[in-house]
Order: C-alpha cells, then sequence, then structure tokens
C-alpha cells in the first residue's frame, strides 16, 4: 500500500539507521511493523495480568511445585 506521510527528514534518516536499511520505504515497514508487534504484546502482557486467561492446573500437579509458583485456582 502506497501512503504520504510528511516526516521530517532527520527522524527518517535516523530510523534508516537504527533499522540497518538503506532505503526508506523498508525502513518505514520495519518500524510499522515493529510498533504495532509491541502494542499487541504490551495489550497481551496487560490481559495476562488482569486475569483474562483462567487455565486449569494441569493434571498431576501440586500446589507445592516449586516450578510453578502460581496458586492453584479453586472454583466455588
Amino acid at each position: 500500500m502506497r501512503i504520504s506521510v510528511e516526516i521530517d527528514e532527520a527522524i527518517v534518516n535516523e530510523l534508516m539507521a537504527i533499522t540497518g536499511e538503506g532505503c526508506r520505504s523498508p525502513a518505514m515497514a520495519k518500524a510499522i511493523t515493529e510498533f504495532v508487534r509491541r502494542k499487541k504484546a504490551s495489550e497481551f502482557g496487560h490481559l495476562m495480568r488482569e486475569g483474562a486467561f483462567d487455565y486449569p492446573d494441569p493434571v498431576g500437579k501440586s500446589e507445592d511445585d516449586p516450578a510453578n509458583p502460581v496458586p492453584v485456582l479453586v472454583e466455588d
């Protein structure tokens, strides 16, 4: 997809240096892809901290398993 965006030349040059790309388009694509990846990872981490994913304790695992410091959920 082609788009036109007004971006400061110094920022674009810095972006190209950081990404290691010699051309503007691949540098921009790499930066945008990385931004989206990090945003999704951040949102996933937020959901994990909120407890959005409840997985049952694997069969045969005890509550005192040192490899899994998370306490077993008890259903009401």
